[in-house]
């Protein structure tokens, strides 16, 4: 054998072990995320724990297809599939880059945060689904496709739609619905680019209680408009009339529901750090109630509604709701509870069973040839400044010159995702040059971010608050780093921290505030970026992994006790559950009642479906509910009562829970410092959960 082919062939056996490992995919890339099916037959919201807003959603067959807003960040419009309501599927992006000038390429130091594509209406007719979108400064987007996985064709309307709903109705008419608070309607041109002369009107008018983000129906011969009114607060009404042009009547369908959940950290003023923050408010739910949703109805005649809730510096997040019909009226919840919607509740019945998933794979160890689909870049990306293919195995961006992170091209983001993650990335700044910055940011306004720097002495590790305009700094050794943020959206907290070896990692600067604002419309985001200080193109940064983990990934955060006996505590008033004259009754902690015994242990009885009876070890009575669930209406029965003796178990997701009677379909209720009885009337709970419908619960031995 000739030496140089000798030499080859041992040369590659030699590599063969090491391309073996690495394409072997990490083990991070398995991380448990955010699932809302509990596997146990029950959903707990909300469907996604990462942003999705202004969400439409459509049936066709036994198909069911979701889009939402997506603002500036680019590729657009994602739409998602699913068969059960509850586990939903990526397809696509129906829009791609989206470039209308300077302001979309962040150039000339304009953008468009806040802009781009907001509040879309999906629809389906004749074998071609429709995506109506607004674009800020421009018409009426819309986007068409034959197949919702693709390919999808763009048009501009001749007229903008604020907030539209498309209808296309039995007839063969297409009509418009739009606007805030006068609503407008209109009948469509055939091509539906524009509206035909004469046919719009106001068909509701100020002061009748409508709102915006609108969704059009027709159902059993009459019309329907589900409508958002966010003035003093948020809550979402129905309209119905006979005619599509009216009258309608108007009805309340949604309001107060928060799902245990206050308004958090808000900007309070200032255009430049350091910037003023209204702290949270344990009750206020302006920013939180579900709104802007709309209902769609299974092949088994079941309704159900979704919506979205403003969940702080997350973002908006998407929930579903059973809707109950009641004299021709839609309303988001169960009857007896109206307008309140369940954290916890049975799948809906679509004839369907899938598992337990995500839309997305968060963590990206950056070796296939093209982006996760989670990822989306912030504005229209510079092409040729970015790869995957330079360096394979990680994502190089290289620097283009800004004055600071808000205005840095080429960001790569992925929503941020709650309640708890911990994101970490891997990058290799030796190739920085003078005046870069490269690293992993919380983008939003304001943000925050852990980067090195290449300065004329060396790189210099630094993080920056923007909230307070404080920058911490220290020399780095090596160029070679892992950087985290660790993020906890229920606190609204972040702190960042570096590691050289990705072992032992060290806090870098003070914690910072993850803020709610409306200024571009968006939760914080996770972003990889490197831009120059110096006005010039610079070097580049190599990321090699970028890992999600979520410390509490399920809506079950803990297992339901099954067999197991339990105390149950008040969180209004420390109160203790207790057996009491075939009552069940609050005690103080301190009453001899509330001592360890048999009269505070309650067992916990599976009745499938994560529905629980409860079984008095003090007397073997069952927990049962009676006549409209008022007080003394909550009582101890020999045998259990069906329905009566049922709660569905709702894990509030911080160590809490709620129990909700299948009979009044309201929550198991102790009055605080009332002396009372218990009763099972509670609508729901308010966000500071001490108004006496929410429980601490341990396992006793």
């Amino acid at each position: 054998m000739p030496r140089k082919l000798l030499t080859f062939l041992l040369l590659l056996t030699a590599a063969l072990p090491a391309v073996a490992q690495r394409t072997k995919a990490p083990a991070f890339l398995q991380n448990p995320t955010w699932t809302s099916d509990n596997g146990n037959g029950t959903f707990t919201n909300p469907l996604f724990y990462d942003e999705f807003s202004d969400p439409d959603l459509i049936r066709v067959g036994t198909d069911y297809y979701l889009t939402g807003t997506t603002m500036h960040a680019m590729p657009g419009l994602p739409v998602l599939h699913s068969k059960d309501l509850v586990n939903w599927t990526f397809l696509t992006y129906a829009a791609g880059t989206l470039d209308f000038g300077p302001a979309y390429r962040l150039e000339e130091g304009k953008s468009i945060y806040g802009g781009g594509i907001w509040a879309p209406s999906f629809r389906y007719h004749n074998g071609t689904f429709y995506i109506f979108t607004n674009v800020n400064g421009r018409k009426t987007q819309l986007y068409t496709a034959t197949n919702p996985r693709g390919p999808w064709t763009h048009t501009e309307l001749k007229k903008s739609f604020h907030d539209l709903s498309v209808l296309f109705d039995d007839d063969g008419k297409v009509y418009v619905v739009w606007g805030y608070e006068d609503l407008h309607l209109a009948e469509l041109t055939d091509d539906l680019t524009d509206i035909r002369l004469g046919s719009e009107q106001i068909i509701v008018s100020k002061g009748s209680g409508a709102g915006e983000g609108c969704h059009f129906y027709k159902i059993d011969g009459k019309y329907y408009i589900t409508s958002t009114v966010y003035d003093p607060l948020c809550y979402q009404v129905c309209l119905r009339a006979d005619n599509s042009r009216g009258p309608y009547q108007v009805q309340v369908m949604s309001a107060e529901e928060n799902l245990g959940f206050g308004s958090g950290y808000a900007l309070a003023g200032g255009s430049q750090p350091p910037f003023k923050l209204n702290p949270p408010v344990p009750n206020l739910v302006r920013s939180i109630t579900l709104h802007q949703g709309g209902i769609v109805q299974t092949p088994a005649g079941e309704w159900w509604g979704w919506s979205m809730m403003d969940h702080n510096s997350v973002g908006r997040l998407t929930c579903l709701s059973p809707v109950t019909w009641q004299n021709g009226w839609p309303y988001f919840g169960l009857p007896g509870n109206f307008t309140r919607t369940p954290v916890t509740w049975i799948k809906p019945n679509t004839g369907a069973t899938e598992a337990p998933h995500a839309p997305y794979r968060r963590s990206d160890d950056f070796a296939a040839a093209t982006l996760q689909p989670v990822w989306q870049w912030n504005h229209a990306p510079t092409a040729g400044r970015w790869s995957l293919a330079e360096r394979r195995g990680h994502l190089r961006l290289h620097s283009l010159p800004a004055p600071d992170f808000w205005q840095a091209r080429n960001t790569l983001t992925q929503r941020a995702i709650g309640p708890e993650s911990v994101v970490t990335t891997e990058v290799d700044l030796s190739k920085l040059q003078a005046g870069d910055v490269a690293g992993l940011a919380l983008l939003n306004w304001p943000y925050a971010w852990l980067s090195a720097a290449r300065t004329a002495t060396g790189l210099e590790l630094r993080q920056y608050d923007h909230v307070t305009g404080q920058t911490a700094r220290q020399p780095l050794a090596g160029a070679h780093l892992w950087l985290r943020a660790s993020c906890n959206f229920d606190t609204e907290k972040a702190r960042f921290s570096y590691s050289p070896d990705g072992r032992t990692f060290t806090e870098l600067g003070p914690e910072c505030t993850m803020v709610f604002q409306l200024r571009t419309f968006q939760g914080v985001r996770y972003g990889l970026f490197n831009f120059n200080t110096l006005g010039q193109a610079g070097g580049y940064a190599d990321f090699n992994t970028f890992e999600v983990a979520e410390l509490r990934p399920r809506g079950l955060t803990r297992p339901i006790p099954y067999g197991q006996e339990i105390k149950l505590t008040s969180l209004a008033d420390s109160a203790v559950l207790v057996s009491w004259k075939n009552f069940v009754r609050p005690v103080p902690a301190r009453d001899k009642l509330a001592a360890d015994g048999p009269t505070n242990r309650f067992r916990v009885v599976d009745r499938g479906q994560g529905r629980v009876a409860l079984q008095s070890v003090a007397t073997g009575g069952w927990v049962t509910v009676r006549g409209l669930g008022g007080m003394a209406e909550v009582r101890l029965e020999k045998e259990a009562q069906g329905d009566a003796s049922l709660f569905q178990w709702q894990d509030m997701q911080r160590g809490d829970l709620m129990l909700q009677s299948l009979l009044t379909h309201r929550y198991l209720f102790a009055d605080p410092h009332a002396g009372s009885l218990c009763s099972a009337d509670a609508p729901g709970t308010r966000p500071d959960r001490r108004d006496g419908a929410c429980f601490a619960w341990v396992a006793l031995p």
